[in-house]
């Protein structure tokens, strides 16, 4: 599946402000809006690309990730249909078109009510982002009453068909004036649009229909997530009576490592050897994300000679392309010798070989990896 460029949906330039980006998908979304071609596909899924791009670059911390990351910066956003858009915006459609949320025609007849979402942060070493893993979590959230099924009511005999407007919800009121008679439809205020009115409260939630409870979330994170990469668990958000749950939004936090720093794919490990072993060569074990490997040091390896092993690195979260991991080589130069060492080393001083005459190239330890890993 080929890349979608946010920028490019909306016609707007990366360095393009609110007011722009807000203008441009409105001349979108007015075009492409599917009252507007029915039964045109292409204008849905054109519609669908729109309000896509507007979710993340209307959003600066989505626009942020998305500028830092692609589309794995906002993994699990987008909308599931239609209709989801229009519950999602229904404050800038009623700006647009004086309509809010719903849709007329045979598309939407009724608002559908959602539930809020919730948003929690998840902890990952950086050998879970290797491998991937499933996490299970207990949140707090709101659910449908058990007790009443999110009536809110405190039996079935509570429960009567509202006598104002008869169930349906709504009232109609016919107003003549100079210009003739005119109707308009209200929601109804005995009820609240319910069409129910109940007489006694459920003695759980108090006739919200809705209660607090802890569950349990299998959460799957796939391999190499980013820093601040959004899951999107739809449905696991707070529950609402009458209406659709919302959803669990989670965001990763990877946890600083004791020995590696990751720079993109790349993991990076400085790892120290004795100034003998520098000078004669030696093989070293060393730990790596998934176990260990070995290196042989050859004869006059200097200080900061970089080593890399092939894809031992993370994983791209959108192609099979690995990092490597990085080693570089520092000498250890103790702070205490006994009588015994530093005669020896005042001797090796007056040696040929261990009179330094090279200058250094002046070029700091980051430079050279640049330079490396380029």
């Amino acid at each position: 599946m080929a890349k979608k460029d946010y920028y490019d949906i909306l016609g707007v330039n990366k360095d393009a402000s609110e007011d722009e980006i807000k203008k441009a998908y409105r001349k979108l979304a007015m075009q492409y809006h599917p009252d507007r071609n029915p039964n045109n596909k292409n204008a849905e899924e054109k519609f669908k690309e729109a309000a896509e791009a507007y979710e993340i670059l209307s959003d600066p911390e989505k626009k942020h990730r998305y500028d830092q990351f692609g589309e794995a910066g906002i993994n699990g956003s987008g909308f599931s249909d239609i209709d989801d858009i229009f519950s999602h915006f229904s404050d800038i459609f009623d700006d647009f078109f004086g309509f809010g949320g719903r849709r007329s025609g045979s598309y939407y007849q009724s608002y559908v009510k959602k539930g809020s979402n919730l948003r929690i942060r998840i902890k990952l070493s950086l050998e879970e982002i290797l491998t991937g893993i499933e996490k299970k979590i207990t949140i707090q959230k709101k659910v449908i009453c058990h007790k009443c099924n999110g009536t809110g009511a405190k039996s079935k005999d509570s429960i009567t068909t509202c006598p104002t407007c008869h169930g349906t919800g709504q009232v109609t009121h016919i107003t003549s004036t100079l210009f003739g008679r005119i109707q308009s439809t209200n929601v109804c205020s005995s009820c609240n649009g319910k069409g129910k009115i109940i007489s006694e409260r459920c003695p759980v939630c108090n006739g919200t229909g809705i209660e607090d409870a802890k569950e349990t979330i299998t959460i799957n994170i796939p391999a190499g997530a980013l820093q601040d990469m959004q899951l999107t668990l739809t449905g696991q958000g707070n529950h609402v009576p009458d209406g659709i749950p919302g959803d669990l939004i989670v965001m990763i936090d990877e946890e600083e490592h004791p020995l590696f720093k990751r720079d993109g794919l790349n993991i990076f490990y400085e790892h120290y050897i004795s100034y003998p072993e520098a000078v004669m060569g030696t093989e070293i074990d060393i730990p790596i994300l998934n176990g260990k490997a070995t290196i042989k040091i050859p004869p006059g390896t200097q200080p900061g000679k970089l080593f890399r092993l092939k894809n031992k690195g993370l994983p791209d979260i959108n192609s099979s392309k690995k990092g490597d991991f990085i080693v570089s080589i520092n000498i250890h130069v103790p702070d205490n010798v006994t009588k015994e060492e530093k005669n020896l080393l005042e001797e090796m001083k007056k040696m040929k070989h261990f009179n330094v005459q090279k200058q250094s190239s002046g070029k700091s330890l980051f430079e050279r990896l640049k330079e490396y890993i380029q």
